[in-house]
C-alpha cells in the first residue's frame, strides 16, 4: 500500500488502514504508549486535513480535547515528534500556531511488527496487494513448465491439477511451496516468505486444498509455514 495517498478512490481505505496501524502498535505496548496513542489517534481523526496533510490547531484547543493542561500537550507533541510520526512543516509564530504534518512511512516501518494481528488480508494491504489484487502471471499462458510428476507425492500430483486450471497463479506463487511432510490427513508445505504464505492463505489456498483432496482424498488440511 501506498501509504502516502491518502486521496482518490481508495482514501477511506487507507487512512482506516493507518489508524488500525496505530492502534494496534498501541495495544501491543504498555499504558503510556496507549494513552499517548490515543491522544494522537484522536487529534487525527479531528483535527488532520488528510488531503493537505496538515495539521493546524493550537496548544490550548489540543488540551482541551484531550482534557489536559497545556504542558501535558507540549510534553505529549515533543515525544510524537521525536518517534517521527509527527513532523513540523511550519513553525509557529505569534498569531500563528505551528503546522504539523504525518510521516506516514514512518508509522507504517514502525507499526509493521503488529500487521499480521490484524489479518492477512491487512497486512497483504500494507505491503501494497490489495485484497482484491487479481494475480499477474510472470510469463505467457503456456511458457510456465509443468510440475515434475515424478514423485507421486499428493503436492506434487496437486501441482499439476493447479498447473493446468490457472498457470499465472501456479508459476507466480504455487510453484514455490515444497512439501515438508504429511501426518495423517495434515499436509504441511512451505513459503519462501512470510509475504508469500499470507498471500497464498488470503487468496490460493481453497485452490490449493480443492486440488489436494481432488489427488488424495484423504488430504484434509494443508498448513503453510515459513
Amino acid at each position: 500500500m501506498n501509504v502516502t495517498q491518502t486521496v482518490g478512490r481508495n482514501a477511506s481505505v487507507v487512512k482506516y488502514d493507518v489508524l488500525t496501524a496505530m492502534g494496534a502498535y498501541a495495544l501491543a505496548h504498555g499504558k503510556h504508549e496507549q494513552r499517548l496513542i490515543l491522544r494522537f489517534i484522536t487529534l487525527v481523526v479531528a483535527r488532520y486535513n488528510w488531503q493537505r496533510d496538515e495539521l493546524a490547531v493550537g496548544q490550548v484547543e489540543i488540551a482541551r480535547l484531550w482534557a489536559v493542561e497545556p504542558r501535558t500537550v507540549k510534553r505529549e507533541m515533543a515525544k510524537l515528534k521525536a518517534m517521527g510520526w509527527l513532523v513540523v512543516h511550519r513553525q509557529g509564530a505569534r498569531g500563528r500556531v505551528t503546522q504539523y504534518g504525518l510521516d506516514l512511512e514512518c508509522i507504517r516501518r514502525v507499526t509493521r511488527p503488529q500487521w499480521d494481528a490484524v489479518g492477512p488480508d491487512y497486512a497483504l494491504r500494507m505491503e501494497g496487494v490489495p485484497e482484491s489484487a487479481k494475480v499477474v502471471p510472470l510469463k505467457a499462458r503456456g511458457q510456465i513448465a509443468a510440475p515434475d510428476l515424478s514423485s507421486g507425492t499428493e503436492w506434487s500430483l496437486a501441482q499439476g491439477v493447479l498447473h493446468s486450471q490457472d498457470e499465472g497463479a501456479y508459476g507466480a506463487w504455487l510453484s514455490a511451496l515444497v512439501r515438508v511432510e504429511r501426518a495423517g490427513g495434515r499436509l504441511v508445505l512451505r513459503a519462501p516468505s512470510k509475504f508469500h504464505a499470507a498471500y497464498v492463505q488470503t487468496h490460493l489456498i481453497e485452490q490449493v486444498n480443492a486440488a489436494c483432496r481432488a489427488v488424495d482424498q484423504d488430504v484434509s488440511e494443508v498448513v503453510l509455514v515459513v
